[in-house]
């Protein structure tokens, strides 16, 4: 005779969304309330919302400083990519939803280079976007700086202060 699997009740749909709506409110009136919102203490970004938090900051940023004032998908993953050395690397499949989430957040505004191919599509601050990217750079400094702390003291605990420390294998 097979032994009994125990399986976890799922809940449904409706709760798990109605998690998420309260979530969302949760996390809107910490914001307002101008309190730190923090993930799961062993992830590094802080959850979900720090971390598109983050690559929002980046996006602003990279479009602010953009020679022509605009920038397109690929070319902000590319950057992205280039100014981490490659430790953060974004998939489309996380860059272009965030695109349209700004976008129709209004901080963006996406327009097709040319309209007639659709090739590539543009996108510039607004002003509502300029306001947000001056919010975030002061939020999200402290946040920043203590994942430099975390990091180099994670780095200096197994290292030792002055880099790699040989093994017993070396």
């Amino acid at each position: 005779m097979a032994p009994a699997i125990a399986t976890e009740p799922r809940k449904d749909a409706s709760q798990a969304e109605a998690a998420r709506v309260a979530a969302g409110q949760a996390a809107r009136a910490a914001d307002a309330a101008g309190q730190v919102r923090r993930g799961r203490p062993s992830d590094v970004f802080g959850g979900e919302l720090r971390r598109r938090d983050v690559f929002s900051l980046m996006v602003f940023h990279l479009i602010a400083r953009s020679e022509s004032g605009a920038s397109y998908g690929n070319q902000l993953i590319e950057q992205i990519e280039t100014i981490t050395s490659g430790t953060v690397s974004l998939n489309p499949n996380t860059m272009y939803p965030l695109l349209r989430e700004l976008e129709g957040a209004g901080f963006i505004e996406g327009r097709w280079e040319h309209p007639e191919k659709r090739s590539r599509r543009m996108y510039t601050l607004t002003d509502p976007g300029r306001e947000e990217y001056a919010r975030l750079r002061t939020a999200l400094e402290p946040f920043l700086d203590r994942i430099v702390q975390s990091i180099t003291l994670i780095k200096a605990e197994i290292y030792g202060g002055g880099g790699r420390q040989p093994d017993s294998r070396d």
